[in-house]
């Protein structure tokens, strides 16, 4: 026995006193490590715990001899050890003290009295009962009592709850320290992190990475998630740009410098995210203080993202041109100039009275500007790399605004792999247009053409192998009808109907068409014909957004020089001076995080977010709505109602065309209702809601949301806009359609508040040191949180939506507020 005791380092049993009386302990608070160091010390004083618990439960004889004073039941798995230079103690479970052990020193003597004190303190709880030490150089005693049941569990619960702290402790210095070889090698030999763990999980998204790094205050947990950033798809982490750039200007340093070296990494790769960035970061720069903004870390960053020392450290992205390789510097100069060109124009409408005087302007001053087309530049709304070639000057137009002047331009662009890359098309005249039924009339596409100042970067186009590209549309169609074996591609002017009779009198056989079809179509045709929009002087803008997009791209296509070629596109955008869009890219920002949340729980929710590109804290780029008009341009066009407006556009009340406009107009206003309802949505007029050629209303002006309001009156009242047009297109209240829409609110608010958190960080991150009027108050993020009512059960939930529904249903301010904007605004 003596010999297997010396063997586990314990003196057998002859060797061992019992020494009962009472003990005294520090009754000081026991406070967790923050630091690796004090972690580490907290780590030793738990590993010298366990290891006398185990040399404890490895000998029977000990355990007779430390539970004989008690016949109660005992906490397993505790004990306490207070080694003084050459002994140690320990006790048992149930708090009696086994004599003096003869154990050699692991650790440092003072560091394990301690953590024991510290241990005992936890175990004991805030009272402060029955522990107390006279010297810190008296060994550790514990007084003699009985614990009852209720007290061992008390004592389980806290021990449970002091090892979670340290686990979460062991969490953060895993992090901190996953860099070192020292630490990498001990956190293998231990059990792995919890919170490393999720980090390095799939699980882990971009969403939740952006909420660590802005929660967090442990600097290892955020330049982890810093690194982390790189692991994302670009497009993935682009969605929450405006968040980090945001907390890189406005929060403390720990959580820029973990941000800053994934910025300057996509800067070095992309001009169209070093512009991007340049924007941003401009425009939340200007929150600060005049005397700070010049200053501002943001501000710094701006100037090194648009310097060339930043451009010179990327070698691959230099762009050949005749005269060998461009400055880098020119890489940005284009895009920037066409920019600031376009907010040039804006400036100058809204120095003239009418519509039509800025209508006028705006013909006159993108005429000017074509003449610097094509050129590397490109829309930054668009979703696809093209270059710029040509804007039809005639079919821009001024849109209805009282103050200032925003403007549609269309453009006309030529699809590229990589516009920083790609060669720019060479400039065609508009006088040499399409219809040449010659090649001496056709262009010189191989020919070097010699750069025009102002016009950026100029290449001629490569001589095409393919004759189909070279060739006008109209020379195609000839071929094709004098060939129709060799149609590959369709075309604008020959018809499928066409090809089908060629084919047919080659085969010989008749094509019929039943007579019952012919009349089916024509009674369709003819019972519901589209209305047709007169040009008003005053609002110029309705008759060219009534216009189907597939009728313009065609119309514009034709009589475009650059028509033929295959990669040709049309893309719209509406540019705007004077307006802070900030909030308007808040607004975006929600409205896709809520669409993706339907789409995921596969709600028939529709939404249309549209694209927002803030180039300054008053200026920026809006993508243009298609197929869509406001109800405003709809009543005073048509002269109708909504009803009888849909029903003049999509047939009758049993048509099919019918049924299914409405069920997109009642998908859309659930959505709708729900997004101003969370968002607190104003100034929701006629002239901010759209109607699309497919029923779907569109909300668009998000320039009052959460705490403002139209001169923070707070007039509207109502939850969202539902007239009573509305509820006649749903069928009336006692329709299934209503009843439809009702469910849509219900399921579509349970859908959301599961996913709250991914919503409500979005705004609680833009409202870091943000001055916009949104977050006017302390209580914007607390208010929109209890619009989620997580409190409440479905069934309670349900009733909330019947309250909300009646009450805006019924409000007297909307329509006071539409009564207002008609006498002022004219908008009906």
């Amino acid at each position: 026995m003596a010999a297997m005791a010396e063997l586990h380092g314990v003196p057998p049993p002859s060797q061992i006193d019992l020494n009962l009386s009472p003990t005294h302990s520090s009754t000081s608070a026991v406070s967790c490590p923050s630091s690796p160091s004090s972690y580490a010390s907290s780590a030793s004083a738990s590993s010298f715990s366990s290891s006398c618990s185990s040399s404890c439960c490895a000998h029977p004889q000990l355990q007779q001899h430390s539970f004989t004073s008690s016949s109660q039941s005992s906490t397993p798995g505790l004990c306490s050890c207070s080694p003084s230079s050459n002994s140690g103690s320990v006790s048992g479970a149930d708090g009696f003290l086994v004599g003096p052990l003869l154990l050699e020193p692991v650790i440092d003597p003072a560091v394990a009295q301690q953590a024991c004190q510290e241990v005992l303190q936890k175990l004991q709880g805030p009272t402060g009962k029955g522990y107390k030490q006279s010297s810190p150089n008296i060994p550790l005693r514990l007084e003699t009592r009985v614990i009852g049941e209720e007290d061992k569990r008390n004592q389980i619960d806290r021990f449970e709850e002091m090892e979670m702290e340290l686990e979460e402790k062991k969490d953060i210095f895993s992090l901190t320290s996953f860099n070192t070889p020292a630490s990498s090698s001990s956190s293998s030999a231990t059990k792995q992190s919890w919170l490393l763990r999720l980090f390095e999980s799939k699980l882990f998204d971009v969403s939740m990475a952006i909420a660590y790094l802005y929660k967090s205050k442990e600097p290892g947990v955020q330049a982890y998630i810093g690194n982390r950033l790189f692991s994302f798809p670009d497009a993935e982490v682009d969605v929450y740009l405006p968040q980090l750039l945001n907390m890189y200007v406005h929060m403390d340093e720990d959580v820029g410098d973990a941000i800053r070296p994934y910025v300057v990494h996509r800067c070095h790769h992309s001009v169209a995210f070093s512009l991007q960035c340049s924007w941003l970061l401009g425009a939340y720069s200007s929150d600060m203080h005049i005397s700070t903004q010049r200053h501002s870390r943001g501000n710094k960053l701006r100037k090194l993202i648009l310097s060339a020392q930043l451009q010179q450290q990327d070698t691959t992205l230099s762009i050949q041109t005749q005269r060998g390789c461009l400055d880098e510097m020119a890489r940005l100069t284009p895009q920037r100039d066409f920019i600031k060109s376009l907010m040039g124009i804006g400036k100058r409408l809204a120095t003239l009275p009418s519509k039509e005087q800025k209508t006028q302007r705006l013909i006159s001053e993108l005429s000017v500007l074509n003449h610097k087309l094509p050129s590397r530049v490109w829309l930054p709304t668009s979703a696809f790399h093209h270059h710029v070639v040509r804007i039809p000057h005639t079919q821009g137009v001024v849109l209805n605004s009282k103050d200032k002047a925003p403007y549609i331009i269309y453009v006309e662009v030529l699809e590229c792999s990589s516009f920083e890359t790609a060669p720019v098309p060479s400039k065609i005249p508009e006088t040499r247009i399409r219809s040449a039924c010659s090649a001496e009339s056709l262009p010189d596409c191989g020919v070097a053409t010699e750069p025009r100042p102002g016009c950026g970067a100029l290449i001629t186009v490569p001589n095409y192998d393919n004759d189909d590209e070279a060739w006008a549309v109209d020379d195609i169609d000839q071929l094709q009808v004098e060939l129709p074996d060799c149609h590959t591609n369709s075309c604008d002017n020959i018809s499928q109907f066409s090809v089908d009779s060629l084919t047919s009198q080659e085969s010989k056989e008749p094509t019929f068409i039943a007579a019952g079809d012919i009349r089916r179509r024509l009674s369709e045709s003819l019972a519901h014909t589209p209305t047709t929009f007169w040009r008003d002087p005053e609002d110029p803008s309705a008759v060219v957004l009534k216009e189907p997009w597939e009728e313009k791209v065609r119309r514009i296509r034709e009589a475009s020089p650059y028509g033929s070629f295959p990669n040709w596109r049309l893309l719209s955008v509406i540019v705007k001076c004077g307006d802070d869009l900030r909030q308007e890219l808040l607004a975006y920002q929600v409205l896709s995080q809520l669409q993706n949340i339907w789409h995921q729980e596969r709600l028939p929710l529709w939404l249309k977010p549209y694209k927002i590109l803030v180039l300054s804290s008053d200026s920026g780029m809006i993508e243009p709505v298609l197929n869509a008009v406001s109800l405003h341009q709809v009543r005073k066009q048509s002269q109708l109602r909504l009803l009888d407006y849909f029903l003049q556009e999509h047939g009758g009340r049993s048509s099919e065309g019918f049924l299914s406009a409405q069920r997109n107009f009642v998908r859309s206003c659930a959505a709708y209702s729900l997004v101003c309802y969370l968002l607190q949505v104003k100034d929701r007029h006629n002239g901010n809601i759209l109607l699309d050629s497919e029923g779907h209303i569109i909300h668009i002006d998000f320039g009052f949301i959460l705490s403002s309001s139209p001169r923070n009156l707070g007039f509207e009242t109502s939850a969202f806009k539902l007239t009573g047009e509305f509820v006649d297109v749903m069928g009336g209240l006692d329709g299934d359609m209503f009843n439809y829409y009702k469910m849509l609110m219900l399921q579509g608010l349970i859908a959301a508040r599961k996913h709250m958190e991914k919503v409500v960080q979005i705004v609680e991150i833009m409202q870091q040191g943000s001055h916009l009027p949104c977050f006017h108050g302390s209580s914007t993020i607390r208010q929109l949180k209890e619009r989620f009512h997580m409190s409440l059960t479905e069934e309670q939930l349900q009733l909330q939506v019947e309250q909300l529904v009646d009450g805006s249903m019924r409000s007297l301010t909307t329509k006071l507020y539409d009564g207002f904007q008609y006498f002022t605004n004219g908008i009906m």
